[in-house]
């Protein structure tokens, strides 16, 4: 009898059908409140490759500061660099997806979609993967590389200093071993000219300066495409820092 109640009762199906609405508030809120703080708080990254060698090692993972709420009051002002709060040195995660133009409703639908089909399904192409890379020149900065050191003239100054001086934190390059009959045109040969950037240009390396991808061979960097800055290696706990 009282199973046919549970199947039957119009009061056991609304009941029922409660249960079923607070379960999907609860997933809605909880998806609301994951999104606003991975896109505007904080996220969790994972370093894929030794690109970031000898300061970071590949599967180590960091607690990352996200730009996405400064961003936009650096729209609104005008002023990136203040907004965003870059610095000379400092780590930051570079994402092309987030120069692509989409408006935020299309990006939290693809959000919403992976995240209910654990990244299987997405309503949108983000072929192109995050990149874990030291920054190094701001905005107005004059630069120019010398065995693989770059350095740095800000705008309005009149001489410059390496990439050393002007960091927030003291860190180590990679250096290759470079045969003498590598060509100095090369991308990855440890030369550059002089080169100046542009009000929404930034130049980030890799701080294993052999042949690994980032500014050298993909040219300045518009200040959208950081997504972040790397403030915590928390694994392994034996290297945990504060960047």
């Amino acid at each position: 009898m009282f199973g046919k109640w549970r199947k039957y009762s119009y009061a056991a199906q609304k009941q029922q059908r409660n249960k079923l609405y607070l379960v999907l508030v609860w997933l809605g809120a909880f998806f609301v409140l994951y999104l606003a703080l991975t896109n505007f708080f904080f996220s969790f990254r994972i370093l894929e490759n030794e690109s970031m060698r000898p300061t970071l090692r590949a599967g180590e993972r960091f607690i990352v500061r996200s730009y996405g709420f400064s961003r936009l009051f650096a729209k609104s002002s005008g002023d990136g660099q203040k907004s965003l709060r870059l610095d000379r040195g400092s780590i930051v995660v570079i994402d092309p997806s987030l120069n692509t133009g989409r408006s935020l409703p299309v990006l939290a639908a693809d959000t919403l979609a992976r995240f209910f089909t654990a990244q299987r399904i997405g309503l949108i192409n983000r072929e192109n993967r995050t990149f874990i890379k030291r920054l190094v020149a701001l905005p107005g900065d004059e630069i120019s590389m010398k065995d693989f050191v770059l350095r740095v003239k800000p705008a309005g100054q009149a001489y410059g200093l390496t990439e050393y001086e002007f960091a927030v934190r003291p860190y180590h390059i990679l250096p290759p071993q470079v045969s003498p009959l590598w060509d100095e045109s090369l991308p990855f040969s440890g030369t550059m000219d002089t080169l100046v950037l542009s009000g929404n240009q930034c130049f980030v390396l890799s701080d294993d300066r052999s042949n690994t991808n980032d500014s050298r061979t993909w040219g300045p960097v518009p200040m959208n495409v950081i997504a972040g800055q790397v403030v915590f290696r928390y694994w392994p706990f034996t290297r945990f820092e504060r960047f």
